[in-house]
């Protein structure tokens, strides 16, 4: 039964939390009032209230529960929890384990490392957390600017702990190889503090640091890691250069901007830090019910609040109605008091303008799909313990038919979409038609031994096969010293390749059974659409060489003629037929053959008038 407004009459008049529920007892929508009874009443009283989602949500309440409390800002402490617990519907929580990406350095560890992580909640002590991002290629672009200006370690601990000699990130300098001593100790916590220092904003101390470390290294004649230094130092003051926007001068603030479509929502949060723009980042909410005042104060008291570095201004688009309140439970423990402003002219209201700009482009460029496959790929970093986020996935797959013609093909997938311009054709060589694994270790040796002289691997490798695949595939990337990449194979029971529902297994190294999956995982979705892409390319290029195979002339086969002599021997004499009613002293005419291809033309000139 529909709530009815006459209830309304006994509602208090006092401040407090409201708490809209459905026919289950289901909570739908949380909120706070000044005066309970006023606020509630605007959504059941015709256009007092012009938010698209109030009449779908109003249609759904059947009953509603208020809190008093004795203050604003106990409503608002209360309103922010309650938000937490229940996780209505209609609010917009900003604590979703599913949508915020970090940065985490795992400083405990002797030689630490930096890698893009997911938690739930509070982040697990012990670590540095950097972030949170909204969205993951943001942390990616992040996490690849730091590997590129400063040379940490990327490989996993057990790999680490079994090298005996530099991997080839150490020759591409973007690895200090602490796993075989090429670097001290000092020297690599000096790098960990300088990566600090960058995600923290504060390149004054980088710069002094790299300028030290330079000097010291020049004076002992150390031109080797001086030079390293100095390539360093010139990368982070142009990294530098490029972040930093005059307009902000050199506070350290956070501009919001937001914008609206009906019941969809973008949030986006602008860091400034010591006058330079750090990161943009937005959060994406749909089907939303709060107004934009609300929907700031629930942002500013779930992100903010218990953050230990807060900027000293927040800039808004609007003036709270809360605005005191709010500033004085951001500035609870801190050691900084935390203004909200909502600027009208200058520089300040230049950068709110300009995140509600950005608000606006995030909002028409993002759709909900690469959010998915974001989690997707996240998902499979996290079940597979992945050294890398995978990124860039290259498979390969093996192709014959009868054991004649075989041929391998390896597609890529980039973002978990397919780049087909990256996608390779391999005729097989040396490998016996029906050696498999032997296929398998030409290909991926041809394949790895290039890309490691072009500096671009892959992030994982998935091999359409089993155990023995995975073996052979991991014994070649040891043999050509790659060790960064991550590596897992696939197979469909019974070997099939078509799209129906099969007991898909996924073999691991170092795990001894394969793990399996639900029917219906987006992660085994995913995994199936690149191996069967892989296969498709396999089967297409296999079918192409049988069919030019087929449509080739039986001349394209005589031993020692190759296409340029044959090419030669059809411009000079107009035909085959005509070239079998010349002797051999005609043959010699024509530049090329040689008195072993005259005997192999004579040889089918017997045979085509026999």
């Amino acid at each position: 039964m529909p709530f009815e407004k006459e209830r309304l009459k006994s509602f208090p008049t006092l401040p407090g939390v409201y708490l809209m529920k459905n026919r289950a007892g289901k909570i739908l929508y949380i909120g706070k009032a000044k005066n309970l009874r006023s606020r509630v009443r605007q959504y059941f009283t015709p256009r007092q209230d012009g938010r698209v989602m109030v009449p779908f949500l109003t249609t759904q309440v059947e009953s509603i529960e208020t809190i008093v409390v004795a203050s604003e800002k106990e409503a608002l402490l209360l309103e922010n929890n309650l938000i937490k617990k229940h996780q209505p519907k209609y609010n917009a929580l900003l604590k979703d384990d599913k949508t915020f990406f970090s940065l985490m350095i795992n400083v405990k560890h002797k030689w630490p490392m930096i890698r893009l992580v997911r938690y739930k909640g509070k982040p697990p002590s012990g670590n540095l957390y950097f972030g949170p991002y909204t969205h993951g290629y943001a942390a990616r672009q992040t996490l690849e600017l730091l590997r590129n200006l400063f040379p940490m370690r990327q490989c996993s601990d057990q790999e680490l702990a079994s090298r005996s000699r530099p991997c080839i990130l150490y020759d591409m300098k973007r690895c200090i190889a602490p796993c075989v001593g090429k670097c001290s100790k000092q020297e690599y916590d000096h790098l960990v503090e300088q990566v600090t220092h960058f995600l923290k904003g504060h390149d004054t101390q980088i710069r002094k640091s790299l300028l030290k470390q330079r000097e010291e290294t020049t004076e002992q004649l150390a031109f080797e890691k001086a030079q390293r230094i100095h390539e360093t130092l010139e990368a982070v003051e142009k990294t530098l250069e490029n972040q930093r926007v005059q307009k902000a001068g050199r506070e350290d603030l956070d501009a919001l901007g937001i914008y609206r479509e009906a019941d969809r929502v973008l949030l986006t949060q602008m860091i400034f830090r010591d006058g330079k723009l750090l990161a943009a980042q937005d959060r994406f909410f749909s089907k939303n019910a709060q107004e934009e005042e609300e929907l700031f104060t629930s942002f500013l008291l779930q992100h903010y609040q218990e953050k230990k570095e807060l900027p000293k201004q927040i800039l808004l688009p609007l003036t709270l109605p809360d605005q005191k309140t709010l500033e004085e439970l951001l500035s609870e423990g801190k050691e900084r008091k935390i203004s909200l402003l909502s600027p009208q002219k200058g520089n300040k209201k230049a950068l709110v303008k300009m995140a509600m700009t950005n608000a606006k482009a995030k909002f028409q460029q993002e759709a909900e799909a690469q959010h998915v496959t974001e989690q997707i790929l996240m998902e499979m970093e996290e079940k597979f313990k992945l050294t890398n986020y995978p990124e860039r996935i290259e498979c390969f797959d093996n192709s014959n038919l009868s054991g004649s013609e075989p041929v391998s093909a390896m597609v890529v997938f980039i973002g978990g979409e397919k780049a087909s311009r990256h996608y390779r054709k391999f005729g097989i060589k040396t490998a016996d038609p029906s050696d498999d694994y032997g296929a398998l270790r030409e290909v991926m040796t041809r394949r790895y031994r290039k890309a490691k002289e072009e500096g671009i691997l892959p992030d994982l490798i998935v091999i359409d096969g089993g155990k023995g695949h995975l073996n052979v595939a991991a014994q070649i990337l040891s043999d050509l010293d790659v060790s960064t990449v991550d590596l897992l194979a696939v197979t469909k029971e019974e070997g099939r390749h078509d799209k129906g529902i099969t007991a898909e297994r996924v073999f691991l190294l170092n795990r001894p059974d394969p793990i399996t999956f639900s029917p219906h995982s987006s992660l085994l979705f995913l995994l199936q659409r690149i191996r069967d892409e892989a296969h498709r390319f396999a089967i297409t290029f296999q079918r192409q060489r049988r069919g030019k195979k087929s449509l080739g002339s039986k001349y394209d086969r005589l031993p020692g003629i190759g296409p340029i002599k044959r090419r030669r021997l059809l411009t000079h004499f107009g035909s085959w037929k005509r070239v079998f009613d010349a002797d051999p002293a005609q043959w010699k005419q024509v530049q090329g053959i040689t008195q072993k291809d005259c005997d192999t033309l004579l040889a089918q000139k017997s045979l085509e008038t026999s």
